[in-house]
């Protein structure tokens, strides 16, 4: 009877080890499924930054002056148009 009572208690314990290992895993923090079409205004934006290459999908995010972020197909051409802005801009 306390072989079982042990053995269980293994399992379980084994169970919970495994969920914290799981629930803490180091992919990407910040990733974009929506992206916003329109074009915005370059002189609303401080400041971008590109999404982790494992994000499924591809983007940028832009920072606005109130700190809202966008997320941005970085292919569009205004899109591209904003970043070569910033970038200037902070040379």
């Amino acid at each position: 009877m306390k072989v079982a009572q042990i053995f269980l208690l293994c399992v379980l314990g084994a169970i919970l080890v495994s969920t914290v290992l799981c629930n803490s895993s180091t992919g990407p923090d910040d990733c974009c499924f929506d992206l916003y079409r329109k074009p915005v205004n370059k002189k609303l934006i401080t400041s971008y930054y590109k999404t982790d290459p494992r994000c499924p999908v591809s983007a940028a995010i832009l920072i606005t002056k109130k700190s809202r972020r966008i997320c941005v197909d970085p292919k569009q051409p205004w899109v591209e148009k904003i970043i070569n802005y910033l970038e200037y801009r902070s040379l």
